[in-house]
Parts: C-alpha cells; structure tokens; sequence
C-alpha cells in the first residue's frame, strides 16, 4: 500500500474519533433541547424569538473576533458588511421566484460572497494601515455602505425593503452558526490560523520567516467579511424589513462589545458573551426608561468582575468553574 493511500486513511480515521463523536453529540443534543424548549412551549414568546438573534450574534462576534482577536486589527466595519449581505440576500429572495428553501439558502450565499468580494476590496488597500488608523478606515467604510444604501433605488432609499420572506428560524440560524464555528475554529487550528496568530504576535518577526503577511491579512478579512454577509441575510429574513439606520457605527461597536467582553481570541468566550449580552436588554426591559442604565452597569460591573482577584480565587477554590478568560487576550 502506498504511503499516500496510508496518508489518507490516517485522515479519514483521525476525523471518527472520541472528540469529535462527542461534538457531534453535543451539537445534535443542543438542538433537541432548543426544540423541545419551542415546540414544548416551554419558553415564553419573548425568550423564543431571541433564539435567532443570539444566533445571529454569535455568529457576528466568532467572525470579528477572527479579525480584531486572532489576526489583531480593530475592525469597526462589520456592520458594512453584514449590511452588504441583509441586502443582497433580501434583494434576491424578493425576485428569484424559487422554492422557498432553495430561494434562502442561495440567498444566504450570494449575501456572504457579495460581503466577501467588498471585504477583498476593502481589505487590499486598508489592511496595509494599522492600530488606529485601520479602526477609522473601516468605521468610514461601514458609513459609506450606509449612506449608498440610503439613496440606492434598489434598496428602498431611507424607508428600507420590507415584505421580505421570514425564512430565518432557529433550524436555520443553528446550522449556519454551528458551520461558522466549526470554520472559525478549524481554520484558528490549523496552520494558517497559526500563522495569522503569528502574525498578531509579532508582525516583523512573521513576516522575517517567510510567512506573506498581507495574504493572511487578507484571508483573514474576507472570512470574517463571508459571515457577517451570511449574518446579514438572517437579520434581515427574521425582520422581514432592512432600513440603513440598522447597520450604523453602533451596530459595529455593539459587536465589538460582545468580542473584548468574550475576550479577544476565544471562540468559547464570544459565544457565551453574545448570548448574555443578547438576553440581557430583554430581561431589564420592566425596567422601562432605565433599562439602558442598568444594561450599562451590568456590563461594566461584568468587566470588572472579569478582571479582578475574585473570580480567580473562586476559581481556584472550586465554587466557580473556570470561564474563558473575558475581555483579555490569550497571547501575551
């Protein structure tokens, strides 16, 4: 037998393995529960239709923090992006005239490759600056999507498209968000990913043992880009409407939120920090005209929390098991 013939079965044999049996597991028990919770009626309406949302983030915060945590650019242009795909995706599902399935799920990949082609445009030349200059190139750059989709016809000028078909739902929103993390992850694991981590470590030192730095830039930009357009598509097919007011700087600074408070450059921490920081605006809602007041203390004393000495001791005493580490960076 031929050592490549070996090579690829010791491939395909690493891929059924006890780790991965039991990720596979977790994701399909994940999913029963999630129907039993909706179809049992266990949850209330309002903690139902924060499922897609959460989704929704999840899969925002994983991809920016491919960008602003592994390869080490502050990006604040992820609205731009996603709102290159809500409207793509909206724009096509409003004329394709398709079964509805097959409709949305071109949908979803026009929505992401559009994203990814301005990322690549974006990307060429502003991935050359860095630090601060990098944040407000692409910050004018999420303006500038917002303010051409303001005047564009197809678009629906300030008033928005509406009437868009509501195909997202949790079956779709968990797909999608399990296949952006098993890319993110795989991907973070893999010998670009390294390189890209290289590159956030040590820029010079990087790029002195060969690695082209640009190109993984780059890559690196474009898939965070691909998903933000994919995240666009499911906002925009749960609302059933897209206004440009929804993809404004506050949108791109709520999901830098959710990465520095998760942690920059971990997966796990951006999952857990989306899912609070979706739930929590609803859960202070009864609080009327102070809920933003309370949302805003909650999350600075979180932070604080975060980077004390207590959560260290109860960890080390076992009472709190142990978290990603939030709003701090793994490479130091």
């Amino acid at each position: 037998m031929s050592k490549e013939v070996k090579g690829n079965m010791g491939h395909k044999n690493n891929l059924i393995n006890k780790k991965n049996i039991i990720r596979l597991a977790t994701i399909i028990a994940v999913y029963i529960v999630i129907v039993i919770l909706v179809d049992g009626n266990i949850l209330n309406r309002q903690f139902k239709s924060l499922l897609v949302p959460i989704g929704i983030n999840i899969i925002l915060a994983v991809s920016l923090n491919l960008t602003t945590g592994f390869l080490g650019e502050l990006s604040l242009g992820h609205a731009g992006f996603m709102a290159i795909g809500a409207y793509t995706g909206s724009i096509f599902t409003l004329h394709a005239n398709l079964p509805g399935g097959l409709e949305f799920l071109l949908g979803i990949l026009l929505g992401g490759i559009v994203a990814a082609i301005f990322g690549v445009i974006i990307g060429v030349p502003v991935l050359r600056l860095k630090g601060d200059y990098l944040a407000i190139v692409t910050l004018a750059f999420g303006e500038i999507i917002r303010s051409i989709v303001n005047f564009l016809g197809i678009t629906g000028g300030a008033m928005g498209l509406s009437k868009i078909p509501r195909y997202s739902n949790y079956t779709w929103t968990y797909a999608i968000m399990i296949v952006t993390l098993l890319v993110i992850v795989n991907l973070v694991n893999s010998r670009h990913g390294r390189a890209i981590k290289a590159i956030r470590d040590n820029y010079i030192a990087a790029e002195s043992i060969g690695i082209k730095v640009s190109r993984y830039k780059i890559m690196a930009f474009v898939i965070a880009a691909f998903f933000a357009g994919i995240a666009g598509v499911l906002y925009g097919h749960h609302l059933s409407i897209v206004k440009p007011g929804d993809f404004d700087y506050n949108k791109s600074i709520e999901i830098l939120v959710i990465v520095v408070l998760g942690g920059m450059g971990s997966i796990k921490g951006s999952v857990i920090s989306a899912i609070i920081l979706t739930i929590l605006p609803e859960m202070l809602r009864a609080a009327d005209d102070f809920r933003m007041l309370l949302y805003a203390i909650v999350l600075i004393a979180m932070m604080l929390f975060n980077s004390s000495g207590i959560r260290t001791k109860l960890e080390e005493s076992g009472k709190l098991p142990k978290l990603p580490l939030l709003a701090k960076s793994k490479a130091k």
